[in-house]
């Protein structure tokens, strides 16, 4: 790494699903598809940001987030899946379409981490605690890498608590922290610390909307 270079962490939520367009929750054990909307994000994201030197393309284990940075693969660029970043374990919620139960159920469950409830899951699912912790040893990973420019594709709540660990925030921060398909979190790692200079991006649909 070139010390006179700050490290630069380009983070990307995966493009739209059918599943998101529906708004049903996929979590970390659906492994759906990007849908044409979808397509068409990833292939404007490429657009705007195929001039970048990326030196390594870091993603999810799920194919929404592979087929999201499918057009930097093609280039080229070094290509490495971490189970870390999946999305988070829903549960029983996954794949259930949603009702005023469910949503009333997701607000209590994201209000329960807000006040450092943070054990409490969804039944059959995951934890915040679990979820911080698994992603919290892919931000140290990427502390000990070599390269100043990854592009790291990841999904919603993941990018929650990662953005949280980057910040070296308590996980009751994450529920601020929102991403659009396709929205582009920019952060810099200088002084030993990560700040995130871009915040949810979404330049490059400007032509889509």
């Amino acid at each position: 790494m070139n010390e006179h270079i700050p490290k630069t962490i380009y983070l990307i939520r995966h493009g739209e699903t059918e599943y998101n367009k529906q708004g049903i929750i996929q979590g970390g054990t659906i492994d759906a598809g990007l849908n044409e909307t979808g397509i068409l994000q990833a292939r404007a994201f490429w657009n705007l940001y195929n001039d970048l030197k990326f030196e390594a393309v870091l993603t999810s284990r799920l194919k929404r987030t592979h087929q999201t940075v499918r057009h930097f693969l093609d280039a080229g660029i070094p290509w490495e899946q971490f189970a870390e970043i999946n999305e988070m374990n829903w549960g029983a919620r996954e794949g259930r379409p949603s009702t005023r139960e469910l949503i009333a159920e997701y607000e209590e469950i994201k209000a329960s981490w807000s006040s450092g409830s943070y054990d409490v899951r969804a039944h059959g699912g995951e934890s915040a605690s679990e979820l911080f912790q698994r992603v919290s040893i892919f931000v140290d990973h990427i502390r000990r890498r070599q390269e100043n420019l990854l592009l790291v594709c990841s999904h919603g709540r993941a990018m929650s608590a990662m953005i949280s660990a980057f910040l070296a925030e308590p996980l009751s921060e994450m529920n601020k922290y929102r991403h659009d398909n396709t929205g582009l979190w920019v952060l810099r790692y200088q002084d030993e610390t990560f700040r995130v200079v871009r915040e949810n991006s979404t330049d490059h649909l400007i032509n889509l909307l």
